[in-house]
C-alpha cells in the first residue's frame, strides 16, 4: 500500500507533476457503484458482511479503511476520465482493479473502477464508445466479462498466459504471452495489435492500465521485460492513443517489485512518459 503515497510524493520531487495538478476524490456514491456491481455485494463491502470464502476471494482483509479507499479510488477513476476528455490525458493515482466482478472482489481488487467508470460515463452521454488497453501481466477479466455483450467498448489484453487469472473470459480481444517474452517481442506484439485495434475501432476515450508486473524483476510476473522495456510499451500506447487525438485515462493496476522505491520508479514512468509526449 506505500506505494501509493511513494509514487505521489516521487511525481511531486521529480517536478512530473505539480501540486495544483492533484485533485482529490470524494467517495464515489453507491448509485454509481451499482451500475456494475450488484447491491448485494456493494453492502457486504460497505457493512462488512461478506462471509469467509467472499473475504478469501478477495485477498484483503476488511475494514472500513478498505471500503472507504475502495470507494475513493473509483470516484478518481471517473475524475481522471471526465478530465481527460476535457484536458487530453489525465491520470489517477491508483485503479485499474480489474478482475472485480459485479457480485463478488478478487485479486486485490474490490470494485472495478473502470468498469464504473465507462457505465456513469456513458449513461451521462460523455462518452460512448471506449478502449481499454490493459497491459497488466494478469488478464482483465472482470472487465472482460462485464462488457462481453457490448459492441461500443473494446477490450483489449496482453499478459502472461499461464499466469493469474485461470478463467479468462474472452475480452474484445485476448493476446497471451509464454513464459519469459523479452522486450522485442512484448513491444513488437503490442504494436501490431493496436495499429489492428485502431484500424477497426474508433475510441471516444481511451483508459490505459499500465501495470509493470511484466517487469523481469516482479516477484508474481513471469515476463521479462526491462525497465528500458516497460518504458518503450508506454510509450508505444501512449503515443498511438494521442496520434489518433483521443483522450487518454492513465491507471496504474499491479506490480510488485522487488523494493518499494523500484516499484514507485516503475510506475512513474508512465506519468513521466506522457509529460515528455505532450511537451
Amino acid at each position: 500500500m506505500k506505494k501509493f503515497t511513494g509514487l505521489h510524493r516521487y511525481l511531486i520531487e521529480q517536478d512530473i507533476i505539480h501540486e495544483s495538478d492533484i485533485v482529490a476524490p470524494s467517495p464515489v456514491d453507491i448509485t454509481s457503484l451499482c451500475t456494475v456491481h450488484t447491491n448485494r455485494y456493494t453492502n457486504g463491502i460497505e457493512e462488512g458482511t461478506l462471509n469467509d470464502k467472499e473475504k478469501r476471494r478477495l485477498g484483503l482483509p476488511w475494514s472500513r479503511r478498505l471500503a472507504l479507499r475502495s470507494r475513493l479510488a473509483v470516484q478518481g477513476t471517473i475524475n481522471a476520465a471526465l478530465m481527460a476528455l476535457q484536458d487530453g490525458i489525465a491520470g489517477n493515482l491508483a485503479g485499474g482493479t480489474h478482475h472485480a466482478m459485479p457480485d463478488f472482489g478478487e485479486g486485490f481488487c474490490v470494485y472495478n473502477d473502470v468498469a464504473v467508470a465507462i457505465q456513469v460515463l456513458r449513461q451521462s452521454m460523455w462518452a460512448q464508445k471506449i478502449m481499454v488497453i490493459d497491459c497488466d501481466v494478469h488478464q482483465g477479466n472482470g472487465t472482460a466479462e462485464i462488457f462481453k455483450e457490448n459492441p461500443d467498448v473494446f477490450t483489449f489484453s496482453l499478459h502472461g498466459a499461464k499466469n493469474y487469472p485461470f478463467n479468462k473470459p474472452p475480452s474484445s480481444l485476448d493476446i497471451g504471452l509464454p513464459d519469459g517474452t523479452k522486450d522485442e517481442t512484448y513491444l513488437n506484439t503490442l504494436g501490431d495489435a493496436l495499429d489492428n485495434i485502431f484500424e477497426e475501432f474508433e475510441p471516444d476515450l481511451v483508459f490505459y492500465l499500465g501495470g509493470i508486473d511484466p517487469l523481469e524483476s516482479d516477484h508474481f510476473g513471469r515476463l521479462a521485460l526491462t525497465l528500458n522495456g516497460l518504458q518503450n510499451r508506454d510509450e508505444i500506447v501512449i503515443r498511438k492513443v494521442i496520434s489518433h487525438d483521443v483522450p487518454l485515462v492513465l491507471l496504474l493496476s499491479g506490480g510488485y517489485a522487488p523494493t518499494l522505491k523500484k516499484t514507485v520508479l516503475a510506475h512513474a514512468l508512465m506519468f513521466e512518459t506522457a509529460q515528455q509526449l505532450l511537451n
